[in-house]
């Protein structure tokens, strides 16, 4: 059985839609656009139905819990997700944010707003961190248990003082997605 390769991404506003839309497209998958919203509407029975029926591959599916103190609806999608036989979670990009509450989860590495790999975490504009290998932001409180292969930290997606604005491409987003993706092929070489 082939399994569906899927990446999540920790921001489902607007802006996040519009970015990941335009990054799905750049790497040849497919974005589940229904997945946008802040907070997430779709659960995860309609996403992995979502998931399942489209062609293409990876499948970028966001995730937003707006704030909400604990696991919201966001991170309960990403759980029935990542629980799915046919599917293989490859990784996230996990979003920055200045959360109400501290959340925070650890990243394999991070990218700037400038496109530069660094061990620090990153902060909501894209400006490293003090942390080592963690971020602040909302909908991640996940990610630690889930145990992905790769988890990318950005700033906030679209944004970045200007720097991941869809009128530029979202070069941050796009190239985060890629690392995600080229780690996953090294990961999935190394196994055969």
């Amino acid at each position: 059985m082939v399994k569906k390769r899927v990446i999540f991404i920790t921001d489902g506003d607007l802006y996040a839609l519009r970015v990941v839309e335009h990054a799905a497209k750049q790497v040849g998958g497919r974005c589940i656009s229904q997945s946008w919203g802040n907070p997430t509407r779709k659960n995860g029975i309609e996403l992995v139905e979502m998931i399942r029926k489209t062609p293409h591959d990876p499948v970028l599916v966001m995730f937003d819990d707006c704030g909400f103190k604990g696991e919201g609806p966001g991170e309960h999608a990403m759980r029935y997700i990542h629980q799915q036989k046919d599917i293989d979670v490859i990784g996230a990009v996990a979003v920055a944010s200045k959360t109400h509450f501290t959340e925070w989860t650890k990243v394999h590495c991070s990218m700037d707003r400038y496109g530069e790999l660094t061990e620090f975490g990153i902060d909501k504009s894209g400006i490293p961190d003090l942390e080592t290998g963690r971020i602040n932001g909302d909908t991640v409180y996940i990610l630690d248990e889930l145990d992905l292969p790769f988890v990318v930290g950005v700033g906030d997606i679209g944004k970045m003082a200007g720097f991941d604005s869809i009128e530029k491409g979202a070069p941050i987003t796009v190239k985060a997605i890629q690392l995600i993706l080229e780690r996953s092929e090294s990961i999935g070489n190394r196994k055969k």
